[in-house]
């Protein structure tokens, strides 16, 4: 029998679903325009969710923004933020009428644009807080870096959701992944190891949602392991590095002649973070964030100053955009930096419910990308703030000030937000037939969660 014209059909509640073989996977077929006459509304949780971590950014980023007030127009901070959330609130609407069988059609050209700008702000873009990631256009600032997290989690979504197989995920689509992963995090370590960890655990997280079995997923942590050992071997211990003397405080870094790139920063922050900060350290510029940071949290107690009565914003570095946690918890105390934490999770949460009851594949695979991607980055901000993790430059999803990472960010619930209206979850035939209509044929691989039912 030839395995290349193989159709496997399989049945969730009485509702066939077929899956495409390598053969007929290449004949894909355009989603037809015709919108579903079974239309749900989006989901309410998510649309809940993101408005209060809206009115959250406009309070605290207005609280945060006392550096940055100007005599002629306090305002002028938390006006710019606002277009920004505007701008991003206008997307979201415009996200979730689309059909998300849409977002596979164009994830390679998206993952292509992102890599490239990617490319120019390494190379060629305008240096930010010490790092060459940006470039600038007519008075805008573009971050490259955000724009790939989101691309590579749509590119990822397609490739699993076309691979997707009652046993798993299909060997050559894990490749194709660790692939695209390790290709884009090559580019973001340059400028950024916190993006590159979050890409990799973000592609992992994608893999146990697809069911990987445990030896494909062990070879795929193998291959990042050698990778991420090897770009740190050619960026960190080469001769023209750096150099180390050991001070009778600590570990201390002397640039060597020669020195390229921002492993010095890097080194710098690593070992102040072994070492740690003592009370009695004079306050320069090496350890001036977390040092204001920490006395922001402490500050803030259990019950918090109350909105708007930071002590520390004024000398807090960046503490509207990489330390706004700090000053969240110094308003709203250490119940409101815990409560706004549930309420990220409570959006992973949400998003596992939804991705659990898809009966395809590639949109339980989307949302939860999007889930994984904003949740492990509002972690992460988080666990540098608290001090678990070492100083890097990471926005709070939403709340930072930012334009690019704003704007991101608002697609990835748009996209969420597409998935929870119009993936079927039950077995409506009807339903499941108009969706149908609307994928590729090479992405109605079946959810196997929802086989499991």
């Amino acid at each position: 029998m030839d395995k290349e014209k193989i159709i496997i059909k399989e049945t969730i509640d009485g509702v066939p679903v077929e899956e495409t073989s390598a053969a007929s996977s290449r004949k894909t077929s355009a989603p037809k325009s015709r919108a579903p006459k079974s239309l749900r509304k989006a989901d309410p949780f998510i649309w809940g969710i993101y408005i209060l971590l809206l009115i959250i950014s406009i309070v605290e980023l207005f609280s945060a923004s006392s550096s940055e007030v100007t005599s002629s127009n306090v305002y002028d901070p938390l006006i710019r933020h606002a277009i920004f959330l505007a701008i991003g609130l206008v997307l979201v609407i415009a996200l979730q009428n689309t059909h998300f069988g849409y977002f596979s059609r164009f994830a390679l050209f998206f993952a292509f644009i992102s890599f490239v700008l990617l490319a120019i702000s390494t190379f060629f873009g305008a240096e930010i807080n010490g790092a060459q990631r940006a470039i600038k256009i007519a008075g805008f600032t573009i971050q490259p870096p955000e724009i790939v997290k989101l691309a590579v989690v749509v590119l990822l979504a397609t490739i699993l959701g076309r691979n997707q197989r009652p046993g798993g995920v299909a060997t050559h689509a894990v490749i194709y992944v660790a692939v695209v992963v390790i290709a884009f995090a090559g580019m973001l370590w340059v400028n950024g190891l916190t993006n590159t960890i979050l890409l990799m655990g973000v592609s992992i997280s994608m893999f146990l949602i697809g069911g990987i079995q445990m030896k494909k997923l062990g070879m795929v942590l193998a291959v990042y392991a050698v990778c991420g050992g090897l770009l740190v071997a050619v960026k960190y211990m080469t001769p023209k590095s750096t150099e180390f003397d050991q001070a009778s405080e600590g570990v201390e870094m002397v640039q060597a002649s020669g020195g390229t790139g921002r492993q010095e920063t890097h080194i710098q922050r690593i070992m102040r973070f072994i070492r740690g900060v003592d009370p009695t350290d004079p306050i320069d510029d090496m350890n001036r964030q977390v040092v204001f940071a920490n006395m922001a949290q402490a500050n803030g107690g259990l019950l918090g100053q109350g909105p708007g009565n930071s002590r520390e914003n004024a000398r807090l570095p960046l503490a509207f955009s990489d330390y706004i946690y700090s000053i969240i918890i110094e308003d709203t105390g250490f119940l409101g930096g815990i409560a706004l934490m549930i309420l990220y999770l409570f959006l992973l949460g949400r998003a596992g419910r939804i991705a659990w009851k898809c009966n395809r594949a590639f949109p339980a695979f989307l949302i939860m990308g999007c889930a994984v991607l904003i949740v492990f980055q509002a972690l992460v901000h988080m666990a540098i703030v608290t001090g678990v993790f070492p100083v890097s430059g990471q926005p709070l999803p939403f709340i930072s000030k930012g334009g690019t990472s704003i704007i991101v960010m608002s697609m990835a619930i748009g996209i969420m937000l597409s998935v929870s209206r119009y993936a079927t979850t039950d077995a409506d035939r009807k339903a499941n037939k108009e969706e149908l209509a609307q994928l590729p044929e090479d992405m109605r691989a079946a959810n196997i969660s929802s086989i499991n039912q």
